[in-house]
């Protein structure tokens, strides 16, 4: 469990905080996508992602997990049969914060919370193994110093260059 938030909450009390997050997870989950401002969203974004691991269980206990936060059981059957399968495959990072600027009335930040919906692809986990293998290699085999071969530059002619800027200079 999380540790609580110190400082001032959101809408001013802790209870009042726990049912806009309730409210704001609820219309993600409806939705796909909301904007609002980025303290929301950042606050909002550790709630949702646990509540898209229960549903990722899917078994009876986790469906009444998320029924205590997310009220509306029509959005908690969109989340365990729709969104939840489609995160199968990915192990956290199911949401994305991109910042829009700001509210024209009070200059408030804003920002987008969306759900990701592409599919992990393949390449990042190879990339990923490559990766650790390259480190793993690096830190069983030492490095051997490598000869260093000399390569001796031609030696430059003179230029005719240099005569022709002080025929210049006389003229």
């Amino acid at each position: 469990m999380p540790t609580p938030t110190k400082g001032p909450r959101l809408g001013g009390g802790p209870a009042h905080e726990r049912l806009i997050l309730a409210n704001l997870s609820t219309a993600l989950f409806e939705h796909g996508r909301i904007t609002t401002t980025e303290t929301k969203a950042k606050r909002l974004r550790p709630l949702a992602e646990r509540l898209i691991t229960f549903a990722k269980r899917g078994d009876l206990h986790a469906r009444r997990r998320v029924l205590t936060v997310v009220r509306d059981k029509g959005v908690v059957h969109t989340l365990f049969t729709e969104i939840a399968p489609a995160m199968a495959e990915r192990n956290g990072g199911y949401t994305r914060i991109t910042k829009i600027g700001t509210r024209k009335g009070d200059n408030a930040p804003m920002a987008v919370i969306e759900l990701v919906t592409e599919a992990v692809s393949p390449k990042q986990a190879v990339v990923r193994e490559a990766a650790k293998a390259t480190e793993k290699a690096a830190k069983a085999a030492p490095v051997e110093d490598a000869p260093v071969e000399v390569v001796e530059d031609a030696p430059v002619e003179d230029a005719p260059v240099a005569e022709e800027t002080e025929e210049k200079k006389e003229a």
